[in-house]
This record gives structure tokens, sequence and C-alpha cells, in this order.
């Protein structure tokens, strides 16, 4: 990634601040132990730092501190991944992606304000059951009708979907056009079923859509360019899963390494043990290189670069190959304390686990990564 600029450094050290102070590990149990997902008056107070109109240009009301609004993002979910934070950080910035996109983002641009001030959430449903991930060929459909079109069909897995008053879906319509919709949730027709989960406070949702009619003007985008904006939320969504999973691999190495100096046996620290320098040196490569292909994602998105999609996918599988290995490894080195509830590994473990599959799996991913391969044309 690029070097940033001291006015990055200093809104990356806010939002550090910020974070330790309200949104610290002692604070994800109190949510947890209160059934709740995230507090949202601390939303507000993040969007009320920049956080969420980072991917949104100032003509629409947004704008970012290093002039690239999607590395200050990815910084963002780093700083977020560190403390396992909740909030809609990653569905609000995934709409907002394809709504400024769009070329009708001027009828949105009400909804966009709002999204940026943290005064509404949306969220995007790229998963059905069943289908695996693919946001491209979704089953739901879109009929026509006299005002506008009438939805059918599944969402499934849509997080913050409780919270939001608005979610985006993707729907083939009566000719087999490919489309996307940002729909309210309490329209006629649409049932939020939460789903339970592995993360301690994200929260998700299936949401069904049963000849649910929504107007003309909830269309995103114009019918050629619904694929291309498709790509840029998928593309935008993984590398800021990707940063904040290196932000939870950065936390625990950090956690573990001062464990392992502390912590003393037959009369020696830890990590004096040839065995264990071994096993720390290979995390420490894990880390480094876990880091190293998320800003190169991160870079490639951010310059929407015709392999931008590669490089996400490659990211996206090499840290679902390995974040969950590095995390086990830090259960085992910290010994029985490492299995406890009480202690903190186990939600960085749980977000880490739950972002392996989502968006995606590295199984997916290598598919995808093999057929742009394989239809790509040799070098002369």
């Amino acid at each position: 990634m690029t070097d940033v600029s001291t006015e990055t450094d200093l809104f990356v050290a806010t939002a550090r601040a910020f974070l330790d102070k309200t949104a610290s590990l002692r604070d994800h149990r109190d949510l947890h132990a209160r059934g709740e997902s995230y507090d949202p008056a601390w939303w507000r107070q993040a969007a009320d730092l920049g956080w969420a109109g980072l991917l949104v240009p100032e003509e629409l009301g947004g704008g970012s501190v290093s002039g690239c609004g999607l590395r200050d993002l990815a910084a963002i979910a780093t700083e977020i991944g560190r403390t396992v934070a909740p909030g809609p950080l990653y569905p609000v910035s995934t709409v907002l992606a394809g709504l400024v996109d769009a070329d009708n983002a001027d009828t949105h641009a009400p909804t966009i304000a709002a999204l940026i001030a943290g005064e509404t959430v949306a969220t995007w449903a790229p998963d059905e059951p069943g289908r695996g991930f693919r946001p491209q060929r979704p089953g739901m459909t879109a009929t026509r009708t006299a005002g506008g079109y009438r939805l059918n069909g599944t969402k499934d897995r849509v997080e913050a979907a409780d919270r939001a008053e608005l979610v985006l879906v993707g729907a083939v319509t009566d000719d087999g056009t490919l489309r996307q919709f940002l729909v309210r949730t309490d329209t006629p027709g649409v049932t939020v079923t939460p789903q339970a989960g592995i993360d301690l406070l994200k929260r998700y949702a299936r949401i069904e859509f049963t000849d649910a009619e929504i107007p003309e003007s909830a269309t995103v985008g114009g019918a050629a360019q619904t694929a291309a904006l498709i790509d840029r939320q998928t593309q935008v969504g993984i590398a800021l899963v990707c940063a904040e999973t290196a932000g939870i691999l950065d936390a625990v190495t950090t956690m573990t390494l001062d464990w392992a100096r502390d912590r003393y046996s037959f009369g020696r620290p830890l990590a004096s043990y040839q065995a264990i320098k071994h096993r720390l040196a290979d995390m420490t490569t894990w880390l480094h290189a876990c880091r190293a292909i998320t800003a190169g994602a991160v870079d490639k998105v951010a310059a929407r670069d015709a392999d931008a999609a590669m490089w996400t996918g490659a990211a996206k599988s090499y840290l679902g190959e390995h974040a969950g290995r590095l995390i086990q490894e830090c259960v085992q080195l910290h010994g029985g304390i490492g299995v406890t509830w009480e202690h903190d590994l186990h939600l960085y473990l749980r977000r880490a686990t739950l972002y392996r599959n989502l968006l995606g799996t590295p199984a997916d991913h290598h598919q995808a990564i093999f057929e742009a391969a394989t239809d790509t044309e040799p070098a002369a």
C-alpha cells in the first residue's frame, strides 16, 4: 500500500483512540451480555468521524482524508479488527459503493446523505440459500408492474438486517436482465428472520420477499451497468473484510508474543524455547503475508484495475486459509487458558471464522481464479 500522509496518520490515530474508548473488548462482552449487536448512537458517532462517507465523492456529501477513500476505509477496518468492534461498516460501505457509481445516484442522494450521517443503516444481500456466493446470478425475480417491480425470492446471511431500514438486492427481471433494487425492509411482503451466528455481536438474518411491490425509483443503476456495480460492491466488501481480518491477526499475534515473553516455564520464558520460536516465526510470516496481499488488493480495487477481482479473490482465499490457522496457533501457545470463555482469543477466532465464508469461501475464489486464468490469452 502506498505511504499515508500525516493527515491520514492523525485520522487513523483518532479512530484507534475512539475504538479504545468506546469499543474495547470489555464493551464487546457487555454488548453480548445485553443481547445487542451495536449501539445506534455509537454508530452515529463513528459516522460523525467520517467513516461512512469515505467512498462518497464530495459533491454527494462525502470525502476522504488521503484522497483515496478506499485506503482510508481499509485503515479503519484494520483498526476495527484489532478490537473486533461492532457496527455496520461493511454493509453500509458496500451499499454506498454501488449507489455512488450508479447512473441514477442523484435519485438516491437523500439516502446517501442519511447513510453518511449514520441516521440510516442499509445492508447488501448478495447471498441466497443453497446457491453459494453468486451475486451475478441471483435466483430472486423482479416482475414488471405498472408502477415498478414485484419481488419474489429469498436472501440469506444478510448482515445487520435486523437494524437496517434498507436492503440492496439483486434480481432477474422478466426479460432475463440483471438489476439491483434498494428496498425498504418494512415493505409489505418483506419478512426478516434472524439467524444464529458464530460471532458474538454480528447479527445476520434471512430476508424473504413474497410479492413485495417496489417503485421504479428503487432501481440502482441502469441495466447495462448492474453487473459492474455488483463487481465493485464485491471487491470493496472483500477488501474491507480482509483488512479487518489483518487487524485481527495483528492483535492476536501481538497478544501471543507478549504472553510468550512474559510466561515462564522451568525458569525460562516460553519464547526462549527453540520449538516455540519456530512457531512464532511461522505465525509472523503468515501475518506479514496476509498484510501484504491485503494491501495489494486494496490498492488494485482503489485504482479500479482490470485485475482487481483476481487480487481480491487471491487475498480472500489466502486469508481464509491462514487466518484461522494462525489464531489456532495463538490458542495453543496460550495453553489451557487459551480455550476458556474468559480469554479474549475466542472473540477474534469467531470473527475470523465468520469472515472465512463471507463473500465466498477459499474454494470459491480458487475456482474463480482458475477460470479467469484459463480464459486469459497466453502472452505472445
